[in-house]
């Protein structure tokens, strides 16, 4: 899959603005109602389509940024496909007008009605553990959304009355001005004013909504967050959010993770990191210790020889992945530790030991800098 800012025609610090414009360019120019059902063009069209949708999205684009397409199927939460023919003309028709026909986008002709405006979609922030993580948990939340009028059914209109359509637009919620330019005819578009965007006037507003349609009410919502999530990724609740004015579909839910820091463990995607502080006697003669895991401790056997600094891999202890089978691993790294004080006894078997220990081999000076690096995490 080619990179979503190469298929646009721009750089990784684009503007919203600069992501607009690309897009609308590209979108006229492989429009299938431009190109004679050309399947090239139909491909590329849905191609802009979804690099447009992912990069539009703050959230999305972010993840994108940081792992590319394989972290929208990992951690979008909604389930990240790639959009069909139907879904493109919808983003492009939701984003540009949803003009019924490309002529009308230059030659400002009337168009239907798309009916009313969803609801807004509504943000919130769940705070998990890292234990959360590890095994997925539910979680339940009170919502303030807004639901249809029970007096007026959602119309927004005095129970025996209706809307009417709205004269200064003819329903299409909108007023277009075309202005002929240096650059030839251009086509401004602006919610009307009249009907305040929404194609019908209401002359007999319900007593008990004033004419919106909707009434605030709480929720109980229940979410099921999957193992393995972190902190940013999120889920969408499809049609969980607030109704729409005047009988419009509601909008979505969306639930964004903060999973809360362990200062004993570093974290990257399903992969844990860890450090188990050992004594000298524990690395030369080798030992079973424990080491602090997500809920408890767990055993690994350091063997005799063990040197200081060492790394184990302890397979499918980590996190589960996202969206895909098996979970990442627990890395941990054996560090000596140097008792700061001395008892007597100590004092004088750790004298003894200097007597009796080897010289350490020599320091090889290839590849020093590199490892002094790795080690400073540099």
């Amino acid at each position: 899959m080619a990179d979503f800012y190469d298929i646009l025609g721009l750089s990784r610090d684009a503007s919203d603005e600069d992501l607009k414009k690309a897009y609308r360019r590209l979108a006229m120019q492989f429009h299938p109602d431009r190109n004679g059902g050309s399947k090239e063009a139909e491909e590329k069209f849905k191609q802009i389509t979804e690099a447009y949708d992912v990069l539009r999205d703050p959230n999305k684009r972010a993840i994108y940024d940081r792992y590319g397409e394989a972290g929208l199927r990992g951690g979008g939460m909604g389930g990240f496909h790639h959009v069909d023919l139907s879904e493109a003309l919808g983003i492009f028709m939701r984003d540009f007008g949803g003009f019924g026909g490309l002529e009308d986008l230059f030659t400002g002709g009337p168009r239907a009605r798309s009916g009313p405006r969803a609801g807004a979609d509504v943000k919130v922030s769940v705070n998990l553990t890292l234990a959360d993580v590890a095994t997925g948990v539910e979680k339940k939340f009170t919502l303030k959304l807004l639901d249809p009028c029970d007096r007026c059914s959602g119309s927004g209109s005095e129970p025996g009355t209706r809307a009417r359509r709205c004269p200064t637009c003819a329903g299409a919620g909108e007023v277009r001005r075309a202005q002929r330019s240096f650059f030839g005819q251009v086509l401004s578009v602006a919610p009307c004013p009249t009907c305040a965007g929404q194609g019908m006037v209401i002359d007999t507003p319900c007593r008990r909504c004033k004419g919106e349609g909707r009434m605030r009410g709480e929720h109980v919502v229940p979410i099921q967050i999957p193992a393995g999530v972190s902190t940013g990724q999120y889920m969408t609740l499809r049609g969980m959010g607030s109704v729409g004015p005047l009988g419009g579909p509601r909008g979505d839910v969306l639930v964004v993770f903060d999973v809360e820091e362990d200062p004993r463990f570093e974290r990257d995607g399903a992969d844990l990191y860890t450090e188990a502080l050992v004594t000298y006697s524990q690395l030369a003669l080798g030992s079973d210790i424990d080491v602090p895991y997500i809920v408890g401790s767990i055993s690994l056997r350091v063997p005799p020889g063990t040197q200081s600094g060492q790394i184990f891999q302890l397979r499918g202890r980590g996190f589960p992945r996202v969206n895909a089978t098996g979970s990442g691993d627990l890395h941990v790294r054996v560090q000596l530790w140097t008792p700061q004080k001395l008892g007597d006894e100590e004092r004088q078997s750790i004298q003894r030991l200097r007597e009796l220990e080897a010289a350490p081999p020599p320091a090889r000076a290839k590849g020093f800098w590199s490892r002094m690096k790795d080690a400073l995490g540099a």
